[in-house]
């Protein structure tokens, strides 16, 4: 036992050391009957009773790889699964279409098909049953979409009738047609974007100063800002900019609720995988739990519930 770890179980006077050794070796004894990853989970559990108890205890900067919320704790979709699953199909693949069409018509025009195919869920289910427009009570909810998706959300609002087939025809040619820009910028379509994204961290910056004068006006009673929140849609390539990942600590320290940080983690970035020996998530949970972040992953979706079940030696979860 290293001498850091004694020193550290003696700043606090043991007033039951029988009962102290009791625990230790009920642990001990769990590790070595079931495993590792049994008595972390024993340990997780103890901390999450702590916090239920009003316990103060230093937050686990990572929790395991699972899902934050279980299977039992989450509420029934308030939506139609297998309508939203066509209207979602519907979207992906006009959004695949019109980048391939317009690469198709003009050699090397670009544009990004696997961002919102790996996001589209979240978009959808965000479009479908959580964002507030400005037509709702207070002003609404303001959204900092990642730069990457536009493909897919320009593919839903044609399918809206908010865009044009000429429109989306044309897209990445707005310069010189009737088109859609690359990526979300006010200036270049002012009757589509809000907020601009993607340069250097742009949104993510953006966002969190967003949220931060939202609430300055709420507190001071300048404006009714207390039902809108602000959703920034991030990507795990953009991470490692320092911009991305600037102004966390302000939204910890200033306890910005009404801000929603969602970050799509598929593993790519423009000139190669993201941490393709290591988990990002479980990176970037560390990080945001560290800067004070209520932090939620959603990681397995309802095809793996049986399986993660049956994982009762944490073999799975150890990989």
């Amino acid at each position: 036992m290293s001498f850091m770890t004694d020193n550290h179980r003696q700043r606090l006077p043991d007033i039951d050391s029988e009962e102290t050794d009791e625990w230790l070796e009920a642990l001990r004894s769990v590790v070595d009957a079931q495993g590792i990853e049994r008595a972390r989970m024993l340990l997780h559990e103890l901390m999450s009773e702590a916090r239920d108890l009003s316990i103060e205890v230093a937050p686990l900067s990572r929790t395991p790889y699972l899902n934050t919320i279980p299977l039992e704790d989450q509420p029934l979709y308030p939506g139609n699964l297998e309508l939203e699953a066509e209207i979602q199909n519907a979207v992906l693949w006009n959004a695949a279409v019109m980048v391939s069409d317009a690469n198709r018509r003009l050699d090397g025009i670009g544009g990004h098909i696997s961002s919102y195919t790996s996001a589209s869920t979240l978009y959808e289910v965000g479009f479908n049953h959580v964002f507030r427009g400005k037509e709702s009570n207070g002003i609404g909810d303001a959204l900092y979409i990642q730069g990457h998706v536009s493909p897919g959300i320009y593919a839903r609002a044609f399918l809206e009738g908010r865009l044009t087939l000429e429109q989306v025809t044309n897209f990445r040619q707005e310069a010189f047609k009737d088109g859609l820009s690359s990526y979300p910028h006010p200036r270049l379509m002012k009757d589509f974007w809000e907020y601009p994204t993607v340069s250097m961290g742009l949104g993510p910056l953006a966002a969190v100063m967003h949220a931060r004068f939202w609430k300055y006006l709420h507190l001071r009673g300048l404006a009714d800002t207390s039902t809108s929140r602000v959703f920034a849609f991030l990507g795990d390539g953009e991470m490692d900019e320092p911009e991305a990942i600037a102004s966390i600590a302000i939204a910890g320290r200033e306890r910005l609720d009404n801000l929603i940080v969602v970050i799509n983690c598929n593993l790519q970035r423009l000139d190669g995988p993201v941490r393709g020996n290591s988990k990002i998530i479980q990176e970037l949970e560390g990080l945001y739990r560290d800067a004070g972040w209520q932090v939620y992953k959603v990681l397995w979706d309802s095809t793996w519930d049986k399986v993660l079940a049956r994982d009762v030696d944490g073999a799975l979860l150890a990989r």
